[in-house]
């Protein structure tokens, strides 16, 4: 063990058993975050395993932007509206929402959007921040745009529009945001420290997002190979917007209030390693008294491989029914695990198989969007679970 880990300082608790998982985080924190913090979370059958935080300026509670890991908790809110009965993924966009026909959208269904298979990545023009904090603007200018590829021919990434085209329709059927539905029926009975709409009363936990440290070598490589503004990544992550964006306006957009106080269903969530897991806890577990979330069947439904890559925006991003396919992302994890990472480090799941639940957040933004370190605190959590189980 080299020194810098031995000195790294870790808050918080293990159970018995999981002194491995501190171990490793220990290690990531020396190596990746010690100056900047980082929080971890693990539940086993709604038990609660892992809590563990470290850095200046961070606790068990500080609040950090989440990015793509809110959609989440947007596709949670979806899959208890289908358990109602209430939405029918086989409906079209258009049968909710009429408008949402036009330009060649008409008949493209909530499915094919909940898989990224819809052709909408983003606007041509691209997005201001002010409007990518409003679901209901971000809904408004995507009914003028063309599908970039045709809908179900291929998988691509709609990184800030996917869950305004879902909350449009969710509004309109429901009278009801996204954003109040979680608030209403997961985050508040659960008592999750995860938000979708940051209170002001909350304010004073948020920590802002950091920039990405890197060697002039690996940003040189990174500009070399960053893409065209006006091609699909670049349209889907919002780089022809003006004025312009770049790759760390991208990383820094939790840190604006108007974003973080609004939480946009598709990228805007503002909550803690403890809540992200929590969240993924009760989905599949009993969790402070009350039953899981979600029915086997729609477990069953919501985790299903749909849309296995390769993908337009994300190269080999997999997906499921608006999760994240976490089963090919983390071999070690059952085939119907699922979750969602974010693009500046943290990440979520849930594997039913093993009845794990992880949370990850980081304040220093992971360099070129990949915090590889999930990986390892994801292994560990899972091989200390499987070792109880024995």
């Amino acid at each position: 063990m080299s020194a810098d880990v031995e000195t790294t300082v870790v808050h918080g608790t293990v159970a018995a058993g999981f002194e491995a998982v501190r171990a490793e985080f220990a290690a990531v924190v020396a190596e990746e975050n010690g100056e900047s913090g980082a929080q971890l979370a693990g539940f086993v059958h709604g038990r609660k395993v892992v809590d563990l935080w470290a850095g200046p300026e961070v606790t068990g509670e500080t609040l950090t932007g989440l990015h793509s890991t809110t959609k989440g908790a947007a596709t949670l809110v979806v899959a208890l509206l289908v358990q109602d009965g209430v939405l029918e993924l086989d409906r079209t966009v258009a049968h909710y929402w009429p408008d949402f026909a036009a330009a060649g959208k008409s008949a493209i269904t909530l499915r094919q959007v909940l898989t990224h298979r819809a052709g909408l990545i983003g606007i041509d023009g691209g997005f201001t921040v002010a409007q990518l904090a409003d679901d209901r603007i971000v809904a408004e200018l995507i009914v003028q745009q063309h599908p970039h590829f045709r809908p179900g021919a291929a998988q691509g990434y709609g990184g800030f529009v996917t869950f305004a085209i879902l909350g449009e329709v969710v509004r309109r059927l429901v009278g009801r945001s996204i954003q109040e539905l979680f608030e209403e029926r997961i985050r508040a009975p659960y008592e999750l420290d995860l938000y979708l709409g940051l209170p002001e009363a909350q304010d004073g936990r948020f920590r802002e997002i950091l920039p990405w440290l890197a060697t002039p070598d690996m940003e040189a490589a990174f500009a070399a190979n960053s893409p065209s503004p006006h091609g699909i990544a670049g349209i889907s992550y919002n780089l022809a917007a003006t004025p312009a964006f770049t790759p760390m306006d991208v990383m820094l957009l939790p840190n604006s209030r108007e974003v973080r106080s609004r939480g946009p269903a598709s990228a805007g969530g503002v909550g803690s390693a403890r809540g992200v897991a929590s969240m993924y806890a009760a989905a599949i577990s009993e969790l402070n008294g009350r039953p899981p979330l979600l029915h086997p069947d729609t477990l069953a439904e919501f985790t299903a491989i749909h849309a296995p890559g390769p993908d337009l925006v994300r190269g080999d991003a997999a997906f499921a029914l608006g999760f994240e396919a976490k089963g090919l992302s983390y071999p070690f994890l059952g085939a119907r695990a699922f979750g969602h990472t974010g693009s500046a480090g943290s990440d979520g799941f849930a594997d039913p198989r093993s009845g794990v639940a992880y949370g990850y957040t980081r304040r220093r933004a992971a360099f070129a969007f990949t915090a590889a370190e999930n990986h390892r605190l994801a292994a560990a959590l899972h091989w200390a679970a499987m070792e109880l189980d024995h």
